[in-house]
């Protein structure tokens, strides 16, 4: 006898993915047209930075342009895997550069857009910490395959632990 999964686990694991991705959509929309829309105040702060000084006029453009890039891999479904693990990457390169900052006793305004501008480093660190977290569990999420031998209870239980990550 075929033992498949419950039609409800599948759904539930489906909408956390759409939540997940829905969330790194707005947060990456929004910072990138926050950027771009102040792009002078963004390519100045960028200059201030010591890692970034020789950069600033590429990664000015680049950055935002990536970040729309990733939200439309995460819209897309067929490719929304692929932006969990461009979302993953790209925040795990702003946490390295947000320790660098906070381990380096500079203090330089944020260059990130918007409202998440205000936020300070720790604070930032933090952040960035659950988005890591969050790209994790998508991206475990939709690598997730349930076989004919795993136990119904166990997906449950999983499905459950899951969603607290939301």
């Amino acid at each position: 006898m075929k033992n498949t999964i419950p039609s409800f686990i599948t759904g539930k694991r489906k909408r956390i993915i759409e939540i997940i991705a829905s969330f790194f959509i707005l947060l990456f929309v929004y910072t990138a047209l926050t950027k771009l829309f102040e792009s002078k105040r963004f390519a100045a702060t960028l200059s201030r930075s010591p890692l970034l000084t020789h950069y600033y006029q590429f990664i000015a453009i680049a950055l935002p342009l990536t970040e729309l890039a990733i939200a439309t891999l995460l819209f897309i479904q067929k490719t929304r895997r692929w932006g969990l693990y461009a979302s993953l990457g790209l925040m795990t390169i702003f946490t390295g550069y947000l320790i660098y900052m906070l381990s380096s006793n500079l203090k330089l305004p944020c260059s990130c857009g918007g409202v998440i501008a205000k936020m300070t480093w720790q604070q930032h660190l933090v952040f960035n910490i659950a988005c890591i977290v969050l790209a994790l569990a998508g991206i475990y999420l939709t690598t997730r395959r349930f076989n004919q031998h795993s136990n119904p209870i166990s997906q449950v239980a999983f499905t459950y632990v899951s969603f607290s990550f939301v």
